[in-house]
């Protein structure tokens, strides 16, 4: 599986978040490549995201509008579309504004880590330590406990 992580904002080298990222991806067996551009406008945010999608990718979009599964939920949907023979997938972070509704509408999954509101260098930090956990959890490894 192939992962593509396009956000808004630059991630600082050498930064704690950085350091999480660079472990999270380190651990996964997936190819996870993360695009970056600073913040602008709305829509060149939006541009930017949707170009960094790669073709036939799944897209998945964070937005507190999104569901909230639980992780095994978030493991399930993954796998079934790996079934369907899907292999890539992008997740897309937006900026401080969010995301317009052009790019939501473009998801094949609007997803949400809760209501909470997070730093999006520590979105990054979130979202690279759940696409380990679903790997692990498809993997049957212990690293995830119900």
């Amino acid at each position: 599986m192939k992962i593509t992580i396009a956000a808004i904002g630059k991630c600082r080298k050498n930064s704690p978040e950085a350091t999480l990222i660079a472990e999270y991806v380190k651990r996964s067996g997936w190819e996870i490549v993360i695009k970056e551009k600073d913040n602008s406008t709305p829509e060149e945010e939006a541009k930017f995201l949707l170009g960094a999608v790669p073709h036939n990718a799944k897209v998945v979009v964070l937005d507190e509008r999104g569901q909230t599964p639980k992780s095994t939920e978030l493991a399930q949907k993954l796998e079934n579309w790996m079934l369907d023979g899907c292999s890539e997938i992008c997740f897309l972070i937006g900026g401080a504004d969010g995301h317009l509704p052009t790019t939501r509408t473009a998801a094949d999954l609007v997803l949400s880590f809760g209501r909470l509101t997070l730093p999006h260098m520590l979105m990054r930090v979130v979202l690279c330590e759940q696409i380990y956990r679903v790997q692990t959890i498809l993997a049957g490894h212990p690293y995830h406990r119900d």
